[in-house]
């Protein structure tokens, strides 16, 4: 794919984040009517995610439909490939947060990434509450509504911030310990309820990293691009068929990335 075919879906793919964001800030603004289904533990859905979804599909489909699409509550919507050898996919996260938009809390996002031939390209975050899109293109940089962003530069542990993110799917066991170990070292920790929130976060320097032992792919790759070209520390999330399957994150301001692997018990 040229350069101007992926820039040209760069300015396309942060007009429909915009208007899926109105569409599912329209949800959150009447949520007391939305029925809600679960999927898993602590695990949940709504016709506000499903539609959102459906919007965010239907316009990629008419302005790219020679590319892939990856989404969280459709799966895979055609067979145009992985976003290997010739190909490129959307992987789309309509409401990352369902959780917290289902409770009225106010951090959740849409999250938005293109994979061109096994490698990332573009990645969005946009934040329908606070009217803030994080968006980025592979070596070009990341922005948040237009101005760039760059990770904090913190290197020292009694001054860091880490965001933790959590699944009831994954053992209490690690996230336990990765809490008791960043306290011991004076490092303070949060969570979001939002993993790609959280990853976004690290890109714009409000956290200095961010770990979870699994992600799946439409949770972690709109905000990895952006910790990335913020110039941010990163692992390959796309080994081993992240994509498909999902793998750990551990993004991170590049003085920290150590540390923080360490505590974790990341490899």
């Amino acid at each position: 794919m040229s350069g101007d075919g992926i820039e040209r879906r760069w300015k396309l793919a942060e007009d429909i984040i915009r208007e899926a964001g109105r569409l599912a800030r329209a949800f959150f603004d009447n949520r007391a009517s939305l029925s809600i289904e679960q999927k898993g533990l602590q695990d949940f859905v709504s016709r506000a995610d499903k539609e959102t979804e459906a919007l965010i599909v239907s316009r990629l489909g008419r302005d790219c439909p020679q590319d892939g699409i990856l989404g969280e509550e459709g799966g895979r919507y055609d067979d145009k490939g992985h976003g290997d050898a010739g190909h490129s996919v959307w992987v789309i996260d309509p409401i990352d947060g369902t959780a917290n938009f289902l409770r009225g809390l106010p951090f959740w996002c849409i999250s938005l990434a293109l994979v061109h031939e096994g490698r990332l390209e573009l990645g969005l975050i946009y934040d329908p509450v606070r009217d803030e899109l994080f968006s980025g293109r592979r070596g070009h940089g990341a922005f948040l509504n237009g101005q760039p962003i760059r990770v904090s530069g913190v290197n020292e542990p009694a001054r860091a911030c880490i965001g933790l993110g959590y699944g009831h799917r994954m053992r209490q066991q690690p996230h336990v310990e990765a809490i008791d170990g960043l306290l011991r070292q004076g490092c303070e920790y949060r969570r979001f309820g939002s993993g790609a929130l959280g990853i976004a976060y690290v890109a714009a320097g409000r956290l200095d990293g961010f770990f979870e032992t699994h992600l799946n792919s439409w949770d972690a790759l709109g905000g990895l691009l952006l910790v990335a070209e913020a110039g941010g520390e990163l692992n390959d999330f796309l080994a081993n068929d992240g994509l498909m399957r999902g793998n750990a994150v551990l993004a991170t301001t590049p003085g920290l990335y150590g540390f923080v692997a360490g505590i974790v018990g990341f490899e």
